[in-house]
């Protein structure tokens, strides 16, 4: 019996230890495939964007570069057609984030909405006046019809910040604005004469211009202030999801420095093809020289911008001219990204484009 207990000792042990290695084997097949160690899944959210444009381009840049996966954020572009369609977008939740201009936060705040901006890519207006190739002056636009995507839109206040170049006002000189859609849909109405004019960006601009219509006024040349596209959302959204926005804006600050380093052009010129659906080099290359002209390297929201735009559409809306345009604006976070330092190291060290 002595002998024998060894014996019997010796083979549970090795049962034991063959059961205990398949174990060990689960166990390691399982954290093989699970995410490593502290790492944390990226957070999902929705932006949206009210047109296809070139102004965009940040936007396109950072999903496509990986700014925002870099960030630990996984991004979903909506494209909602219409800044009154965006902000009712904004306001229930379903895209909780909107990159558009500050016409369109300053719509919301007069429906009393409390919503902030956080960015700006720019506060000039590389947009184009194109009307029809009889029309070539200020006096051929009396009695004429404006294309616009809304009233009081962004289109309107650039066709506004037009006709205040060639001293016309709508109303005394009997000018239209019709709604016709989004950019892309008022372009094709000018080119089907359904309108006589409408304030295109440059992309659009060129592919006209080659086709006979005419340039009235650029207003990049005009050298006007705009409070053009940036980030924002409600107050509520950002006061529970502080870091998330944070994360966002560091994406989308990175993107403007990747576009604007030569050594990327080739990258964002494609980028802009792709997104706008187009093949003409020449035009692709005449949007990207215009956003290198009016991009802002340090992403503020401009001010001055929103009190332009605020003082026009108060014409149509009183009320507006009553918002304090300084509570829409929220700078903190390009703030802490421009005294750390971190927006003059973006433009010290060239980015490895994905291609």
């Amino acid at each position: 019996m002595q002998q024998m207990i060894p014996s019997k000792i010796a083979r549970i042990s090795g049962s034991s230890i063959s059961g205990l290695m398949g174990c060990w084997l689960l166990a390691f097949c399982l954290l093989a495939s699970a995410p490593a160690f502290g790492a944390t899944a990226p957070v999902r959210v929705k932006i949206g964007t009210a047109s296809i444009t070139a102004s965009t381009l940040t936007l396109w840049i950072a999903q496509e570069q990986g700014m925002f996966k870099k960030q630990g954020v996984e991004v979903e572009t909506i494209l909602i057609r219409g800044g009154p369609t965006l902000v009712a977008s904004l306001v229930s939740g379903d895209t909780p984030l909107a990159f558009t201009t500050g016409v369109s936060f300053l719509g919301a705040a007069v429906q009393g909405v409390e919503v902030k901006m956080f960015t700006s890519v720019s506060e000039k207006v590389s947009w184009k006046l194109m009307a029809a190739p009889k029309i070539k002056t200020a006096q051929d636009l009396h009695g004429k019809k404006i294309g616009v995507s809304s009233i009081v839109g962004t289109t309107w206040l650039n066709s506004m910040l037009a006709l205040e170049q060639l001293g016309l006002e709508p109303k005394r000189d009997n000018i239209i604005f019709l709604q016709t859609g989004d950019p892309v849909t008022m372009a094709h109405a000018l080119e089907a004469g359904r309108v006589d004019a409408a304030v295109l960006d440059p992309v659009q601009s060129r592919q006209l211009g080659i086709k006979g219509f005419s340039l009235v006024v650029d207003l990049l040349k005009a050298n006007v202030v705009f409070p053009g596209l940036g980030l924002g959302t409600t107050r509520s959204y950002v006061d529970k999801n502080t870091a998330i926005v944070e994360k966002v804006v560091t994406a989308l600050t990175e993107s403007l420095a990747f576009v604007f380093q030569p050594a990327n052009k080739d990258v964002v010129l494609k980028s802009m093809m792709k997104n706008m659906r187009m093949n003409d080099q020449a035009a692709a290359e005449e949007g990207y020289q215009d956003q290198i002209a009016t991009l802002n390297r340090k992403p503020y929201p401009s001010l001055e911008g929103m009190r332009n735009a605020q003082r026009l559409m108060a014409l149509q809306n009183p009320k507006i001219g009553g918002l304090k345009t300084e509570e829409l604006i929220d700078a903190r976070f390009v703030r802490k990204l421009d005294e750390s330092g971190f927006i003059d190291r973006l433009y010290g060290a060239p980015q490895t484009p994905k291609r």
